[in-house]
Parts: C-alpha cells; sequence; structure tokens
C-alpha cells in the first residue's frame, strides 16, 4: 500500500503500473526481470527503464533524437496557441461587435457557444480519422481549413457568415483538442511527459489568455475583421511548417516476443524465462530481427501512411464512448471539462464586466486584463511540467523503483489551492468593486490552476491507458458540450444573479470535483486491474 494507494493482487500486472528505476531494494517479486538487457535513459537517467521500451528500428518516433521530438512538438504547440485564441479573441470586443454586426452581446456570445458545440462534436471525427489514418493527414487537414475560415472571417459582412465561418472553424480546431497530448504519448517516455504536456498547455493557455490582450488593441484600432487577418497570417505559416516539419508520429510497435535463456542441467534444454518484461508494461524487448532502413525525409512527407489499426472503423468510432464510463476519463472530464469550462466564462463575461462601470474600461484595457492569466499560465507550467516529473521520480524510488501513474496527482493539492483562490476570489471582489487588480489577479490564478491540472490529468491518462490515450482525450473533450451550455446562457446568468452568485457557483463545483481526486487515488490502482481483467471490454479496445 505505497502512499495509501492500495495495492492488488488479482493479476500479476496491472496496467499503468512499472518498473522504472534499476536498484537494488527491488520488491522479490519482481527481481527476475533481466533488467540489464533493457534499454535504459542516458546521462542523468541512465539508471531509469525506459517505459515505454522502444524498438530496434530508427523509425519508431521513440528512438527519433530529442530535439527532433521537441521540434516537432513545439511546431503543433504554436499551432495549437493560435487554436486556443481563435475562440476567444473577440471577448473584449464584445459590445463593439454586436453593433458592427447589428446584434445583441448575448446573441454574439451564443455565437460562441455554437463554436465551442462544433468541437465537441467533431473530436469524435478526428479520432477516429486519426487512429486508423495516422495524426499527419488530420493536422494537415485541419491547418488547412483553419486558414481557409480566417480568410472568410475577415471578408464577412453578416452575421450569418460570421457565425457561419465560426462553426466551420469549430472542424479545424477540433484536432488540436486531442491529437497533440496524443503525440506526446507517442515521442516520449513516461519520465518525459509531464514536462511536455506542460509546454503544450504552456502555449494553448497561452494563446487563450494572450488573445483578449492582443486582439482588445486589433479590435480597437484596426476592426474585429483583422482578428481573423492575422490568425489567417499564423494558420498559412503553419499550413507550410506542418506540411514540411511534423512528420507521422502514429507507430504500430511490434509484438513483445518472451526471452529464453539456456539454464545448465543434467541435460541442455530450453527453458522461458518465468516472468518476461511483459508482464511489467515493457512493451518492446530487443529482438534478432533486422534493422529496418531509416526512412528518407522525402518518404517522410507522404500525407497518407497507410493504416494504423486493423480494427473495423464502426468499433474505433465507438471506443470513446465506452472510454467516457472508465472511472479515472470521468474523473479527468468532470475536472477539466469543469475547470476548462469556467475558464472560458472568464473570457465570456470580461468584455461586459470590465467596460461597464466602476472599471469603465476601453476595448483595448479590457483586453490587458488577459496579462494576469497570460503571466501566470506561464509561470504555472514552466513551474508543474518538471516538478509533476521529479515527484514522479521521487516517489517511484522511495516505491522501490515501481513507478504508479497515481503519482501524477501530487499536485492536485497546488490545484485546489489556486482554483480556490481565483474563482471564489473573482465573484467577491467584482462584487464588492475593488480595484481592478482584484478580480485581474484572481483571474489569473483560476488560469494558473488550469495548468497545474493539465499536468496531473494528462499524465495520469497517458501512463494508465497508453494504447488509448486518443479516445480518453475524447471522451474528456465532451466537456465541450457543458462549455456551450454554459456559455449559451452565462450572460444572462450574470445579469440576473450577479458576479458573486455566479462565481460562487463555479467555484463550488470547482471544489467537489477536485475532492473525487482522492478516492481515485486510493482505489485507482484496483480500478486499473479491474478494468483489466475485464476480456470482453479489452477485446472491444484493442485492435484485433
Amino acid at each position: 500500500m505505497p502512499f495509501g494507494i492500495l495495492e492488488c493482487n488479482r493479476i500479476e500486472h496491472v496496467p499503468g503500473t512499472a518498473l522504472m528505476n534499476d536498484q537494488s531494494d527491488v520488491p522479490a517479486e519482481l527481481q527476475d526481470i533481466p533488467t540489464d538487457q533493457l534499454k535504459h535513459g542516458t546521462g542523468r537517467y541512465s539508471h531509469l527503464l525506459l517505459v515505454p521500451q522502444p524498438s530496434d528500428d530508427p523509425n519508431d518516433p521513440l528512438n527519433w533524437p530529442l530535439w527532433k521530438k521537441d521540434f516537432i512538438l513545439c511546431i503543433v504547440s504554436l499551432s495549437a496557441a493560435v487554436v486556443g485564441a481563435y475562440g476567444p479573441m473577440l471577448g473584449p470586443g464584445f459590445t463593439v461587435i454586436s453593433k458592427d454586426l447589428n446584434i445583441s452581446i448575448n446573441t454574439l456570445a451564443q455565437s460562441t457557444a455554437w463554436l465551442i458545440l462544433t468541437i465537441g462534436l467533431a473530436v469524435f471525427i478526428a479520432n477516429p480519422l486519426a487512429k486508423v489514418y495516422g495524426k499527419r493527414p488530420v493536422y494537415v487537414a485541419a491547418i488547412c481549413i483553419l486558414f481557409a475560415v480566417n480568410v472568410w472571417g475577415a471578408a464577412t459582412k453578416t452575421y450569418s457568415s460570421f457565425l457561419a465561418s465560426r462553426i466551420v472553424g469549430g472542424f479545424g480546431m477540433a484536432p488540436y483538442e486531442v491529437l497533440v497530448q496524443a503525440t506526446i504519448g507517442d515521442l516520449y517516455f513516461v519520465h518525459q511527459r509531464a514536462t511536455r504536456i506542460a509546454l503544450w498547455n504552456l502555449f494553448l493557455l497561452g494563446g487563450i489568455a494572450g488573445a483578449s490582450f492582443i486582439s482588445g488593441y486589433i479590435i480597437e484600432n484596426l476592426g474585429f475583421r483583422w482578428t481573423f487577418g492575422i490568425c489567417a497570417i499564423f494558420f498559412g505559416i503553419f499550413v507550410i511548417t506542418i506540411f514540411f516539419l511534423v512528420p507521422e508520429t502514429a507507430y504500430v510497435r511490434p509484438p513483445i516476443k518472451p526471452r529464453r535463456v539456456v539454464r545448465k542441467s543434467s541435460e541442455e534444454e530450453m527453458a522461458s524465462v518465468e516472468k518476461s518484461q511483459q508482464e511489467f508494461q515493457i512493451e518492446q524487448a530487443p529482438s534478432s530481427v533486422s534493422t529496418p532502413k531509416r526512412m528518407s525525409y522525402i518518404h517522410s512527407l507522404r500525407v497518407f501512411s497507410g493504416r494504423y489499426t486493423e480494427a473495423p472503423i464502426w468499433k474505433v468510432f465507438a471506443r470513446p464512448f465506452v472510454m467516457f464510463w472508465y472511472p479515472a476519463v470521468l474523473w479527468a472530464f468532470l475536472l477539466y471539462g469543469t475547470t476548462l469550462a469556467w475558464i472560458v466564462v472568464f473570457s465570456v463575461v470580461n468584455g461586459v464586466i470590465f467596460v461597464a462601470p466602476p472599471y469603465n474600461f476601453s476595448v483595448g484595457e479590457a483586453g490587458l486584463t488577459g496579462l494576469s492569466p497570460f503571466i501566470l499560465t506561464i509561470i504555472g507550467e514552466v513551474i508543474s511540467g518538471p516538478l509533476n516529473d521529479w515527484i514522479c521520480l521521487k516517489f517511484t524510488r522511495r516505491n522501490h523503483g515501481v513507478y504508479e501513474p497515481e503519482f501524477r496527482m501530487v499536485l492536485m493539492i497546488v490545484v485546489v489551492i489556486l482554483g480556490t483562490v481565483g474563482f471564489f476570489g473573482f465573484g467577491v471582489t467584482v462584487h464588492d468593486q475593488t480595484h481592478w487588480a482584484g478580480p485581474v489577479l484572481t483571474y489569473g490564478l483560476a488560469n494558473m490552476s488550469l495548468a497545474f491540472l493539465s499536468t496531473c490529468v494528462f499524465g495520469y491518462l497517458l501512463d494508465s491507458y497508453p494504447h488509448l490515450a486518443e479516445e480518453a482525450f475524447v471522451a474528456i473533450n465532451t466537456r465541450n458540450i457543458l462549455t456551450f451550455g454554459l456559455t449559451y446562457f452565462v450572460n444572462d446568468w450574470l445579469a440576473r444573479d450577479g458576479a458573486l452568485k455566479v462565481f460562487n457557483v463555479l467555484g463550488g463545483c470547482f471544489l467537489a470535483v477536485c475532492m473525487l481526486t482522492i478516492p481515485l487515488w486510493v482505489f485507482g490502482k484496483r480500478i486499473r486491474s479491474f478494468i483489466a481483467r475485464q476480456q470482453w471490454l479489452n477485446d472491444f479496445m484493442t485492435d484485433l
């Protein structure tokens, strides 16, 4: 029972649990693993067993140089930043834009809601396509759609055309809701993932938060259509960089082959090693198969590179709906989904709250409120990713070299503190009409809590269900449907009940879902074991 996590003795290997450290005090039941024959990290991580184990194929993304992996991640993360900005970038100018399009502020807010709903539905298309045909064609198609709809948005003259461009844009945004996290799972080992999740989330949340303080002045000085024009320029650049510099990261790793050793006795005979590394989630052992040739750069530019699953496509489409009922995924949906939905509420209401008395900000000044979440998100991401990986390594060493995905949850303590101050504090400071620094700072702290939360949620899911990461992220992103409902009526709710009541409700919901982390910490390993023992479920969720 390490650190309060209940053990499970029903099966020898619980998915997600992994042997990571070479150290002398490993438990007796793990000492038969031939760790000296497995691949290790390098440098200061030379004592770590690589999880998952890479193949000997130079085309295996796990074998790519770290600079190449980080370069790919930076490109898709930068794209995600502009995608993140595309949604809330109109927030500071709601009053001005509604007059330009001759509609009410609430109608304009509802256009954002329809965009969010489209994203929530489109992820159920983007994920199966990526699972079957690879991530590269989906990335390329998505970025082309985003370029086109921003050119469209820059030229729009009527609300109906404006709304249509936003809805179509949701199909381009959807892949960035689910594929970047899964790409991290393709490229990195367990001990590297939280830092990279933090990097991706830094770009994404930075885009969401940074959009307002940049777009506020764009809207004020150039008009709201130029927000689309500038996004079109960025997406045009990303069309080129993604096509030429982001290869396919999906890879079908060969199945594990049992090791065999020679034992001397009265008669020479071959005997199987009693416990293979497969039992401990070591996904690929060295083999005698000839090493494939490295793929040429020109060959890597193919948009389509074949199928990556043998499962019928209807089954791939159905899996996210099944995955939603995994307790860990349901926890992630409630926690990440509600928190991010509440964050979106800020971008919707700030353009109304800060341009009205007592603050009386201009559109540009209202946009500057985004500086607080932008700066605090950067600080949170810089700290949370490396800290999460460091905590996992420390807990693993104290747990005799055995890693449990639940170790990712330790930073939820920080999430609770920051989120409580952020949500409740914003409602109180706006209600009491404090100096503008009060609501602006608490707005930033709420965003900072999401920076820490994302490394916990996505790190836990990637480590617990690495082969079902895309399905898990699709299930989580049904939270867009929740966000749709909330943004659809939040301005009316705010006008009726006031900021104090609205954000007290949001803060209370936030704390309630955070408390679900405690039972998942205690029973998480047993839940993973229970799911692994359901053969019918495993048969449905595998590619056979």
